[in-house]
């Protein structure tokens, strides 16, 4: 069945096309009884507008894109929430793409939603991610673009963060001031920004203790998953047994470790404290409750829709814009795996 067009409406109704786009769009200067007539034949041939034609004319297409590393992982899955509940309260709907940390993939997607011409992206990037061509072609387009999470820092452009380093600091001062001397961390990949202030804030906060770092107590996740926390609390606990605490890149890979300890009898946080990074739901759950850094979530993504939307609005106006970041508060939520009774 083919698409119903306004020239078909307007020769039905021996009128100009003119005035039944009018009609449709409520203009003041048509009669009432012409409205009714026009948007009654619309209604019953199934009269849809050719979105298309109406983003060329327009120039926007009320749609933004949006590409996070992955979906299942609640960190993400509140942003989305966010961004989408914004988006809509604002007439906007949101393409989610998932790059499944490829970076491959991730350029096929940008490139996808250039296609789209899309009025602005939103962005995490993957772990293999960095300031790669796809990443500058939307700058070069003058495409409305907001990183958030996982940044570049050499990205011009807007970005929702939290200050990774101090967050980490932290954390890890909560383990000494608990009485922890000899900690791991689990860190992340050696690419995402985010990984590398972690761990330096780990370092640093070692530092203003005293007490030496040992490259040998840090292990690094490929994939940041659960199996990655429980294989290397088997190792940690076999190759430094006098280890007491933990300070792990995400609250999944720290509730792998604490899984591998519940399984084996190793008390926490008698005998190893554990802290783990975004305080994830399931965080409050387990046995012990997992201490967490609280990572602004629903924020991260209601502030990432709001520069993107200054931005659009912006370029739809032809005014300069100047990119801006926005960093959000974190702080330790204490549980039982760092609170020795």
């Amino acid at each position: 069945m083919k698409d119903i067009t306004l020239k078909e409406i307007a020769t039905k109704l021996g009128i100009s096309i003119t005035t039944v786009s009018k009609a449709l769009k409520n203009y003041p200067d048509v009669s009432a009884k012409t409205k009714k007539a026009v948007i009654d034949l619309a209604q019953t041939l199934h009269y849809t507008p050719n979105s298309f034609a109406v983003n060329l004319r327009t120039k926007e297409s009320k749609t933004i894109g949006l590409i996070i590393p992955e979906v299942v992982h609640h960190f993400f899955s509140n942003v989305v929430n966010a961004i989408i509940d914004e988006a809509e309260k604002n007439g906007y709907l949101v393409i989610i793409l998932q790059s499944n940390e490829s970076l491959e993939l991730e350029k096929k997607q940008v490139e996808l939603l250039i296609n789209k011409r899309v009025d602005g992206i939103i962005m995490s990037l993957s772990n293999e991610s960095n300031n790669d061509d796809h990443i500058k072609e939307i700058i070069r387009r003058n495409i409305p673009f907001v990183m958030f999470d996982k940044i570049n820092k050499l990205t011009t452009c807007s970005k929702v963060i939290i200050n990774d380093q101090k967050a980490a600091f932290n954390a890890v001062q909560h383990l000494i001031d608990t009485g922890c001397k000899r900690i791991v961390h689990i860190r992340g990949p050696l690419n995402p920004q985010n990984s590398i202030d972690r761990y330096i804030g780990y370092k640093k906060a070692l530092e203003k203790n005293h007490i030496p770092f040992d490259a040998k107590l840090v292990y690094t996740c490929e994939k940041v998953a659960f199996e990655e926390g429980f294989a290397f609390a088997r190792q940690i606990i076999t190759e430094h047994p006098d280890v007491d605490g933990i300070f792990a890149i995400t609250d999944l890979v720290a509730v792998g470790v604490l899984t591998y300890f519940n399984d084996n009898d190793i008390k926490i946080p008698e005998q190893v404290a554990i802290i783990g990074f975004s305080n994830w739901f399931m965080s409050q759950v387990l046995t012990p409750k997992l201490s967490s850094v609280e990572q602004p979530s629903h924020e991260m993504g209601v502030q990432s829709f709001a520069l993107l939307l200054e931005e659009m609005i912006c370029h739809k106006e032809g005014l300069h814009y100047t990119p801006r970041t926005v960093e959000l508060q974190t702080c330790n939520i204490i549980r039982e795996s760092t609170v020795k009774p």
